[in-house]
């Protein structure tokens, strides 16, 4: 039989705002483009590491050794418990889930993505934001 592969927690955009309160350790990474991350808005006191960007659009090759640097390169980690819990968004929760599972597989535990996202789905007039998301449920976010 073959190992199933592990994935990140899903999270509402409560809880994980919930865990950044009760664990001052938690971290919130916003994997979505500089673009988005700058234009858009994106989640008060969350950390940048793009997961796929501009110009190339293509899956950052750093991007583990760029979370892991967010982490103190690891000297914040305990071998059974992990490293502090690394919060993943992105724009819909897509992006994050394939991200954390590549956070998983390179080593590291405590890994949950926000599965709504900052924006959330399209509604019915494919607006964002309306239906779900950080941003839906009135968190805290600023945009430049």
């Amino acid at each position: 039989m073959s190992k199933q592969k592990p994935e990140p927690v899903g999270l509402t955009p409560e809880q994980a705002w919930q865990m950044m309160q009760d664990d001052p350790r938690a971290i919130l990474i916003d994997i979505r483009s500089s673009m988005e991350y700058l234009f858009v808005g994106h989640p008060a006191g969350s950390v940048h590491v793009p997961w796929i960007d501009e110009p190339d659009w293509v899956i950052n090759p750093h991007f583990c050794a760029e979370v892991r640097k967010v982490l103190l390169g690891g000297v914040v980690c305990d071998m059974e418990e992990g490293c502090a819990p690394v919060i993943l968004i992105c724009r819909s929760g897509k992006r994050s889930h394939e991200a954390g599972e590549e956070l998983l597989a390179s080593g590291l535990k405590n890994i949950y993505h926000i599965d709504e996202g900052f924006e959330g789905e399209l509604d019915e007039h494919h607006h964002r934001s309306t239906v779900g998301g950080w941003r839906h449920h009135g968190l805290p976010w600023e945009q430049c």
